[in-house]
């Protein structure tokens, strides 16, 4: 049951990612959140606060990142639970060409319902081609 409700949750703020509205997935985060992307690529570090994370959804959703939970899981008491998300995501260009696809896995840590800390595994190869496509589309998708 635990693990349905949490999925309901985070497919409801992905859903809204994928329209642009990054205000749901903030309200899940605590004040102090952490989230790391490891790799090289421009989308990788480690984000403190709901302030450095903004910035970082609103880039991801301004390039048109579409992010799908395939999967959620859910447990633990209210004081200490965990999530892992199992998904895909993609980016399509204007022209509906497909220029990044990718599957990752999201491993978080919350306390009383908020986020402390969360960290996305996938290839870490492909956000590094997105890098190359967007160093060439980026200002003409951000400009719009």
């Amino acid at each position: 049951m635990l693990s349905w409700l949490g999925a309901k949750l985070v497919r409801h703020n992905m859903k809204e990612l994928n329209a642009g509205n990054v205000k749901p997935t903030l309200r899940m985060d605590a004040r102090d959140v952490e989230l790391t992307f490891p790799g090289p690529s421009s989308f990788s570090g480690v984000y403190k606060g709901k302030k450095e994370i903004q910035t970082w959804l609103e880039r991801f959703v301004r390039i048109g990142v579409q992010i799908f939970a395939d999967e959620v899981i859910l447990k633990g008491l209210p004081w200490r639970q965990t999530v892992c998300v199992r998904g895909h995501d993609y980016v399509d260009s204007p022209e509906g060409e497909r220029v990044y696809e990718n599957r990752y896995v999201i491993w978080g840590q919350l306390r009383w319902g908020k986020l402390k800390r969360y960290e996305v595994y996938e290839d870490t190869h492909k956000p590094v081609e997105l890098d190359e496509w967007l160093a060439r589309h980026e200002q003409r998708l951000t400009a719009a």
